[in-house]
This record gives structure tokens, sequence and C-alpha cells, in this order.
């Protein structure tokens, strides 16, 4: 296999992973893949060329692996479910990390003169894979299809009243994100009704179905200002979906180019059927409508 790519794969949780593998198998790379345990899915071993489950604070445990195999570039894709992992009981101690966890993120965890943002871990893990050679690439590089493109992607265009909460909305998720602490906001009627911090976007709408049973309201799913595309990036499913249902919301907006939807057409099915409205804005569009206003 000397002749044929090599591509390291870290898999979280989700259909990301999946739909990254498969992209990846069909432009013909060798897929090596670690899934954090606990979060990967197992049906990724049908698809990789290899597949090793790995807990999340093996980090010389991860870098042993795709030296072992000659892996040199890497890529990212799926959720790690953060709260579960800081501040379940035991915290991160629970997951037993190694010499090499414990060296790198040191002071994050234990000295605490680092934080712990999103973008701060994800960037010292990529520099500690850098340091032994591996360098992470964005998963869309390898399918770009899985950006939404501009547009109203349910067939359904939100009212004049929805188009204003979107706004006021898009303007609060790119202040949360500038800051990195979510990239969620739920509205209604240009009142902010839930933000997301560690509990993740399904849990932010869900909270504000609690807050506003009357339903109705408007998500905002944005990309940060300085996004990083090789981690983290926005992304939609079915299951967003169906958690907007649940909770009794009616839009759901997410920044073109920069969000990632997985299950395409199931997820925009279950949308027709239920009478969402989904669309997809760009920044462009999102200033001229401002300057519309």
């Amino acid at each position: 296999m000397s002749d044929v790519q090599k591509m390291g794969l870290l898999a979280g949780w989700g259909n990301f992973p999946l739909a990254v593998a498969c992209a990846l198998k069909r432009q013909g790379y060798a897929v090596y893949c670690l899934g954090i345990r606990d979060h990967a899915d197992p049906a990724l071993a049908e698809i990789c060329d290899e597949f090793h489950l790995v807990g999340i604070a093996k980090l010389g445990a991860h870098l042993r692996y795709f030296r072992r195999r000659g892996v040199r570039q890497a890529t990212m894709a799926g959720k790690i479910f953060k709260a579960h992992m800081l501040f379940a009981h035991g915290g991160w101690l629970r997951h037993l990390p190694d010499w090499r966890c414990c060296r790198t993120f040191y002071p994050h965890f234990l000295t605490r003169t680092q934080d712990r943002k999103d973008d701060t871990l994800m960037l010292t893990l990529i520099d500690a894979y850098a340091e032994d050679g591996i360098h992470f690439q964005p998963p869309t590089d390898f399918a770009p299809e899985l950006l939404v493109k501009a547009g109203p992607l349910s067939g359904r265009t939100p009212t004049a009243a929805q188009l204003k909460d979107i706004h006021f909305g898009w303007r609060l998720a790119k202040e949360l994100g500038r800051v990195d602490v979510g990239q969620t906001v739920v509205v209604k009627g240009l009142a902010a009704i839930a933000v997301e911090a560690i509990e993740g976007t399904d849990a932010c709408i869900l909270r504000a179905g609690q807050l506003c049973p009357q339903g109705g309201f408007t998500v905002v799913k944005v990309a940060k200002p300085q996004q990083d595309m090789r981690f983290d990036v926005p992304t939609i499913g079915l299951r967003t979906l169906q958690t907007l249902v649940a909770a009794g919301g009616q839009v759901l907006a997410v920044e073109a180019g920069r969000t990632i939807i997985v299950d395409e057409d199931e997820a925009l099915r279950f949308a027709r059927q239920h009478r969402l409205t989904v669309v997809a804005m760009d920044v462009a569009q999102w200033a001229a409508d401002q300057q519309a206003a």
C-alpha cells in the first residue's frame, strides 16, 4: 500500500465521520481511523482500512498509532461531548490521561494557567500532532459537498418577522462565537431565549422549548468569525431538526459555505414534512439585508 496516500481520521460522535470516511475512500485514500471511545460509530470499521477505538485522553496512544502506520496527514470529524468529559463525576481524570496528554494539557487542567475554550484545546491538540509530524486538514477539503449552499433548504422562505429574528440572532451568534462560547442562539420577537455554551446545540434548543412553551422560535447557528475549518465546524442534520420539532421551534438559519449538513436528503425531507423553515445565508446576503432593513 506504499503507493496509496494514507489519511488519519480522528472520529467523534455522529454520522459526519462516516460521511468523511466514505469521501476519503472514494478519492483513493487508505484511511486509518482512530475512533474516540464512547463516541465513534463502530460502522466506521466497515469503511476504513483500519479502525481502532481509543480513549479520548490517550494522546500518546493516538500519536503512536498514526506514526507506526506512516500517517503524516489527518483530519477530524464528529462531536465530542465536552461537558461529560470535563464535568462528569471525576472530571477529566476519570479518562486516565496518559503521560503525553498530561504534559500537553497541563496548563489547561492542572495549573489552569490557560483556559479551556474549544479553540484553545483544539489548537493545543493540533500543535501536539504537528510536533510528531502529523498535520491536520479541514474535513471539508475532502467532502466539500457537505457544506450547505445559500438559499431556502426546505423550500420555505422566512416571513418578514422571522427574517428580523434571523438578523438579530445572527449578530448575537457571531459575538458568541467571537469569544468562543458557542455557535447557536435561539430567538423570538427580537428577544434572546437561549444561547449555546458547553451543552451543545440540541440541549440549547430543548432549553429554549422549556423557556418558550408557546414555540414558534428561530434557531440561528453560525461559524465563528475566526472559524478554523479543521475543527468544530457548525454541523446540522436530522437530529437537529427532530430536536427543533420536539422543542416547538419553527425556523433554523445557518451560515452558507461554513455549515455542514449530514444526512441531507433525510433531514430536509423531515423538514418539509413538518413545515420547518430551514435557510442558509451567506455573509454578503446578510449584510445586504441589513442595509435594506
